[in-house]
């Protein structure tokens, strides 16, 4: 069924009005989350309506920041709120630090990281860091078939020209490497894999998935949490009940392939890596809307989150808002 639809799917370029059934239209907008993803607007039989999807930060350091709402009155809009009651920390996250003390102990660091952008932000930032001599320069995994492929679509991109992409990592040209410290190493078979279980050296793995629910990642997590030299550093939102977030709450022990394994590894969290907008950053996107919508719905976030944006919106934009629950039904006079 999945291949049977990929097969149906036909490229739509952004900023165009395309109609999709009867008195039914949709237009794209970069919103600067991952590399082709985009923001719609939906006319649907004379109503309008604004979808946020996952909002993307103006500071991205590959991606343009998002399109500002185009002028016009939406009937509603739909914004997303995972970061809804946070605001993201200071871009110097700490990250060398942690690396430049774990190294000292002779252990290595683990980032569990999503395979699509996150894992390129992650790598242009190691690269960073080491050319500026504030870590040294290690062997760098990357652990992901998908995050590989992922870093493929990333260099066609800038070495494309594509308009996705800031304009002052395509001046430094067609022969600049954006991921690669030097130290890069892609392992894309399983075999590949099992050849840095329990390094032995200092190095950095980058391996999916991001919140540690599955894929290369929880072997490696096997292998080094009981390890007090090693560190885990997640990079990304964890979600309730995710073995990511039971990590970062302090749990002890963890279950992975039918056993517990106990938690000796450092373990730290980063949210400056996260590629949604916070919520001073939804908020100064929704308002670059000319009108006020006729409502609201913030949606796409735990409970509090959401709350917590709503509250924001209305008392800084004076919109009307909702938080919707499961099965509620809205009439959109």
């Amino acid at each position: 069924e999945a291949v049977k639809a990929i097969q149906k799917f036909s490229e739509v370029p952004f900023r165009s009005r395309t109609q999709v059934a009867k008195e039914t239209f949709v237009t794209f907008h970069p919103c600067g989350h991952i590399l082709g993803a985009a923001f719609v607007e939906v006319e649907f039989f004379g109503k309008k309506f604004l979808f946020s999807g996952d909002m993307g930060r103006v500071d991205h350091p590959i991606l343009v920041a998002p399109d500002q709402i185009p002028d016009g009155q939406y009937d509603a809009i739909f914004t997303e709120s995972t970061y809804g009651n946070r605001e993201h920390e200071d871009p110097e996250s700490g990250l060398a630090e942690i690396i430049n003390e774990t190294v000292a102990k002779g252990g290595s660091v683990l980032i569990p990281a999503f395979a699509v952008d996150r894992t390129e932000i992650i790598l242009t930032e190691i690269k960073r860091l080491m050319e500026a001599g504030s870590i040294p320069r290690l062997p760098v995994y990357a652990d992901s078939p998908m995050a590989l492929k992922a870093l493929h679509f990333y260099r066609e991109a800038i070495h494309g020209d594509s308009p996705e992409i800031r304009d002052e990592l395509v001046s430094l040209g067609p022969d600049y490497e954006p991921f690669d410290p030097g130290t890069l190493v892609e392992l894309p078979t399983v075999e590949d894999s099992k050849t840095i279980n329990n390094p032995s050296a200092p190095c950095i793995i980058i391996s999916a998935s991001g919140m540690a629910t599955g894929g290369r990642v929880v072997h490696h997590l096997r292998q080094m949490l009981p390890n007090p030299n090693h560190t885990i550093v997640l990079v990304g939102y964890q979600a309730v009940g995710t073995r990511g977030r039971a990590l970062v709450d302090g749990a002890r022990e963890v279950k992975m392939h039918g056993e517990y394994v106990p938690v000796n590894a450092r373990i730290e969290q980063i949210g400056s890596y996260s590629v949604h907008a916070d919520a001073n950053g939804l908020v100064r996107w929704l308002n670059s809307a000319s009108q006020a919508p006729g409502i609201a719905f913030v949606v796409h976030g735990e409970g509090d989150a959401a709350q917590a944006l709503a509250t924001k919106i209305e008392s800084e934009l004076s919109w009307k808002t909702h938080v919707p629950y499961d099965g509620e039904i809205f009439h959109i006079g």
